[in-house]
């Protein structure tokens, strides 16, 4: 642990935008490469007629080995060798139809060559300079995002149920992780990925967590755990932090480090699996609760004004809780017998049909 703290915090965060591609990864939209193929075409098409009527329209200042001045076609022939770096040799087409085959002919043959010799070149590049230009942009506006450190099976499980939630958009969620495979499928789902190790504070500050509305500090090993959330809660005094830990005996030290919330993941998962030896159905409406993509899921609303000063028990919802000035009470607890303004009621909503693809 001593060893990571000695690294130079500021590795990452100090470097340009341009040297973050590899490490900082934005989401990209899918294109199909004939689709791609076709918008390449079509640019090279629109320089070309931009060239031709370029030269066509300064005709008076070009001179023809024929010496009879440039005819429109002669304005496409010349810009069609210009552009195509083909220039002039000793062979030159002197005819109208000679020029003609070049134009409908050899020039798309020769401009499919280039596309297929330099296009994946062009490409790279192209890809990178984009990414640049994209992580410029997302570092300085990035705001009350979630970071996600972790991208197993829990750190999977976080985001959908964040991305089941119609607020949060793919794009407000970063995924930090050391596993190349795991960064490729978060940005198939169009999150921002960052390779690196969580433990370090300047992975984390290129996932801008300084920024963050809440961390999820899902990774495999507890001792990991301990010290992202220590990294996190350091760099992060406001965020709202949510860990998991195998062992209910390591929840103190999440919480000593900084943890708002701590699940104990081996635990939550023997009690389910207990229950589904004697009451199978029951892990059934678990398992839709903590679903919210479809059926009923637990959600959380503000009070209305018509219901202040009612008990939540008498509400046409289910309600299972209250929240009041952060501190949740049950719905049986005697604080929660009269709801006050400002209050926030959890409850059983049914997710339909229609959400669901308005949440999509």
């Amino acid at each position: 642990m001593k060893a990571l703290r000695r690294l130079p915090l500021g590795s990452l965060t100090d470097r340009p935008d341009h040297e973050l591609v590899g490490v900082l990864r934005m989401p990209e939209l899918t294109v199909s490469p004939l689709r791609a193929i076709v918008k390449r075409i079509i640019g090279a098409l629109l320089a070309l007629l931009a060239t031709v009527i370029i030269v066509y329209v300064d005709r008076d200042g070009y001179r023809d080995a024929n010496g009879d001045g440039l005819s429109l076609l002669d304005s496409l022939y010349y810009a069609t060798v210009s552009l195509s770096t083909t220039g002039y040799g000793d062979i030159a087409p002197a005819t109208a139809s000679a020029r003609l085959v070049n134009v409908l002919v050899i020039t798309p043959l020769r401009v499919l060559f280039l596309i297929v010799l330099v296009g994946t070149t062009l490409e790279v590049l192209t890809e990178r300079s984009r990414q640049a230009f994209k992580i410029q942009k997302w570092r300085t506006k990035v705001r009350d995002h979630t970071v996600v450190v972790g991208f197993g099976t829990k750190g999977r499980s976080a985001v959908n149920a964040l991305l089941g939630d119609e607020n949060v958009a793919p794009g407000q969620i970063v995924v930090v992780d050391t596993d190349q495979q795991a960064l490729d499928a978060a940005s198939a789902l169009g999150l921002v990925a960052v390779h690196g190790s969580a433990t370090r504070s300047d992975v984390l500050r290129v996932a801008a967590v300084q920024h963050a509305r809440a961390v999820v500090v899902a990774p495999n090993r507890d001792d990991t755990a301990v010290l992202v959330t220590l990294t996190a809660r350091e760099l992060a005094p406001k965020a709202h932090i949510v860990a998991s830990v195998r062992e209910a005996e390591n929840v103190h030290l999440l919480k000593q480090s900084g943890a708002n919330q701590v699940v104990v993941s081996s635990e939550t998962a023997g009690r389910l699996l207990g229950m589904a030896t004697s009451t199978p159905l029951v892990v059934d409406i678990m398992e839709d609760l903590l679903t919210p993509e479809s059926g009923l899921a637990i959600a959380e609303r503000a009070v209305e004004p018509a219901e202040e000063g009612g008990s939540p028990r008498h509400l046409p919802d289910l309600v299972l809780g209250l929240v009041r000035d952060g501190v949740l009470y049950r719905v049986d607890a005697p604080q929660a017998d009269a709801i006050e303004p400002g209050d926030k009621l959890l409850y059983v909503k049914k997710v339909t049909q229609a959400e669901k693809i308005e949440q999509r």
